[in-house]
């Protein structure tokens, strides 16, 4: 990547643009957005380890379209081995089933459909599906009544190996959204919904080595650091990421060498640095890749709290040019709004970028759906260094001890994320990001993102420019 013209200040993503090229790439799926870090994803996204938004669910359906979750360091270390066993066994291509009984209650149901962006859930009787119950289903219908009268009876199903294009052509011509699907004895397997068996032919799932979907989890650097990251390790977790606000300081470089030696077979990630010496230390450290962002997120204070920081774009460029110096990578993470925001940080030298209170706000994230006066849907959302997080954190600690803390906080509590209507799930999403960086690597005439990182011209623009690039009404 090259600037047009080295500017007198640092950069945010909102002050620079990609300009293009001369092009040789004709169409955006022509384009490969495998990373080349060791993470294993085949879309550089990364799900940013907020309790509020990196869960199981979560997890499966991101990895199951070439992305990471970053499970959070909050939750014990025994759930997350759970978690992360739990996501080893999901399908690659279908989603797993909400499972009710027909003598189950509406109230049951309405309770669950939030958990899933299709909206149904499968009736089953001794494991084979019986009927399929929607959230129209239960429009208008006491909470009371059971599902066997309110169900979509005898549901079209699909067999299990059946090919995700022959799975859309079959549900197209029987004019249908979704159906079960059923092994050779007819028991329930999975549930396969037209735009899902659509998004299977265009996405590559992030997958191990044997063949089962990927996830990261995340590990603080106070406690017994050895003990959790050699549980995660043995439990099978592909990615271990050391985390803290501040990662170019002591005891993230005592924890780092820990973990180091235990020999890991994946890649280690720690952070967050925003400069070439913290890159330097934590590569000398041990660190496979490493985080970079202090301060852009969308939940953090730190800027306004503590004046200490860095725009986000011009921390990347920093910090990935002193990775490649290392042999190391950088993963950007924070500061991304909008799907050239990806597209930019990508350019900026980052193998993956991390995403957080974007995807806070959609089915998959792990808080309850709730509904302002208006009826807007909404998720709430919390920072990790909030005093609401800072709480479930420090919850063994001492009362005096845990007061202290809630003194300190660089981080938003509460607020909430509103669910898009038209896109309300993190594949909805992850399809406009998708998208986008396709686009952008057709533009710079890019096939792959170690092609858009060398090719990339980037421009400096002004308030006025930002605004002119937006749409109008």
């Amino acid at each position: 990547m090259r600037l047009l013209q080295e500017p007198p200040f640092e950069l945010t993503y909102d002050d620079v643009f990609l300009i293009p090229a001369r092009s040789h790439v004709d169409s955006r799926m022509h384009v490969d957005l495998t990373t080349d870090d060791g993470s294993g994803t085949t879309i550089p996204v990364v799900v940013a380890n907020m309790t509020a938004v990196a869960g199981r669910r979560m997890a499966e359906t991101v990895a199951r379209r070439g992305g990471l979750v970053v499970l959070p360091q909050d939750i014990p270390v025994d759930v997350v081995v759970e978690v992360i066993s739990w996501i080893k066994g999901r399908h690659l291509v279908y989603d797993t089933p909400i499972v009710l009984r027909p003598t189950d209650t509406v109230s049951e149901a309405l309770a669950l459909l939030p958990k899933r962006a299709h909206g149904a859930l499968v009736v089953v009787e001794d494991s084979r599906p019986v009927g399929v119950v929607t959230e129209a289903d239960c429009a208008g219908v006491d909470r009371f009544t059971q599902l066997g009268a309110v169900m979509s009876a005898q549901p079209v199903t699909l067999p299990a190996g059946i090919g995700p294009q022959d799975a859309f052509d079959r549900l197209a011509s029987a004019r249908h959204r979704l159906a079960p699907v059923i092994d050779e004895r007819g028991a329930l397997v999975g549930i396969l919904t037209r735009k899902a068996a659509l998004r299977a032919t265009l996405y590559r799932p992030a997958t191990d080595a044997g063949g089962r979907l990927r996830v990261a989890a995340a590990i603080g650097i106070s406690g017994d650091v050895a003990h959790r990251a050699d549980k995660l390790l043995a439990a099978g977790v592909d990615v271990l990421v050391l985390d803290t606000a501040h990662g170019h300081q002591e005891r993230m470089l005592a924890a780092l060498r820990t973990v180091r030696g235990l020999n890991p077979s994946v890649p280690v990630v720690a952070g967050n640095v925003v400069t070439a010496a913290g890159v330097d230390d934590l590569a000398d450290a041990g660190a496979d890749i490493v985080k970079v962002g202090v301060g852009p997120g969308a939940m953090c204070t730190t800027r306004m709290m503590t004046g200490v920081g860095r725009p986000q774009f011009s921390a990347v460029v920093e910090c990935a040019q002193a990775a490649r110096r290392r042999g190391v990578h950088v993963w950007a993470d924070g500061g991304i709004r909008h799907p050239r925001d990806v597209a930019l940080a990508v350019a900026a030298g980052a193998s993956n970028v991390m995403i957080g209170s974007w995807f806070a706000g959609t089915d998959e994230s792990p808080g309850d759906l709730q509904h302002d006066a208006d009826g807007r849907a909404y998720k709430e959302n919390f920072g990790m260094a909030s005093a609401r997080a800072v709480s479930r954190r420090t919850a063994d600690d001492s009362a005096y001890e845990r007061a202290c803390k809630a003194l300190f906080e660089e981080g938003v509590s509460s607020v909430r994320m509103y669910l898009d209507p038209a896109r309300p799930g993190v594949e909805d999403v992850l399809d406009t990001i998708v998208a986008g960086i396709r686009s952008a690597c057709t533009y710079v005439g890019a096939r792959t993102l170690a092609e858009l990182r060398e090719r990339a011209v980037v421009g400096v623009q002004g308030a006025a420019g930002y605004a002119e690039g937006q749409p109008r009404g």
